[in-house]
């Protein structure tokens, strides 16, 4: 996959319309400050198009980014924000559910997981909203750089176990772009099998 152009072409926030797109969609959902925006990113070749922050919750809409007029990256917002008010966190959560049971271009989902701890609570909520949706969401195991070699394929397991799955399984680091291509060949098939 070559990205040619990128354009954030719609954001939704909690009360907006959720756009009926023509093109393939793939979606990011993980915790806030697991990397989406870096992910996002460094798959869309760009330094800073996706909103990075110090500060963890900033991703409070969903955003749709054309990528090359063929598909569009859903960026959702980030859950599990210790400082969001209770009610901004259902209106969230509701607004990710929705997309999720609505949208008919969804093709796959990219759920983030941190590599270096065991996916909590809101991982777990998450990865089963998205099996409900009737998907089986592709993992990203985000910050890769910041464990050891050594120590990959335990936290890899670590991963599967505690979420029950066997759902393919990506380690990715930001600062190297490690596994971007893996995940490059993943979206290829997805358009492979959609168009």
């Amino acid at each position: 996959m070559i990205i040619k152009s990128v354009n954030l072409e719609t954001v939704c926030g909690v009360t907006s319309t959720l756009p009926s797109n023509k093109m393939p969609e793939v979606a990011f959902a993980g915790k806030s400050n697991v990397g989406k925006s870096s992910l996002i990113n460094a798959l869309m070749n760009r330094k800073s198009y996706a909103r990075t922050s110090a500060q963890p919750g900033k991703t409070q809409t969903i955003n749709f980014y054309n990528i090359n007029d063929a598909l569009y990256f859903v960026d959702l917002p980030g859950y599990g924000y210790a400082k969001a008010s209770k009610t901004e966190v259902e209106k969230w959560g509701k607004m990710i559910e929705k997309y999720l049971r609505t949208s008919k271009q969804l093709k796959c989902i990219f759920l983030l997981i941190d590599i270096r701890h065991e996916p909590g609570a809101n991982d777990k909520m998450m990865y089963d909203w998205v099996c409900a949706a009737g998907f089986t969401p592709v993992i990203i195991a985000t910050k890769l750089d910041k464990i050891k070699r050594s120590q990959i394929d335990k936290q890899i397991k670590l991963i599967r176990t505690t979420l029950n799955t066997d759902a393919v399984i990506v380690p990715f680091s930001a600062t190297s772009k490690q596994g971007r291509q893996e995940i490059y060949e993943i979206i290829d098939k997805i358009l492979e099998n959609t168009l």
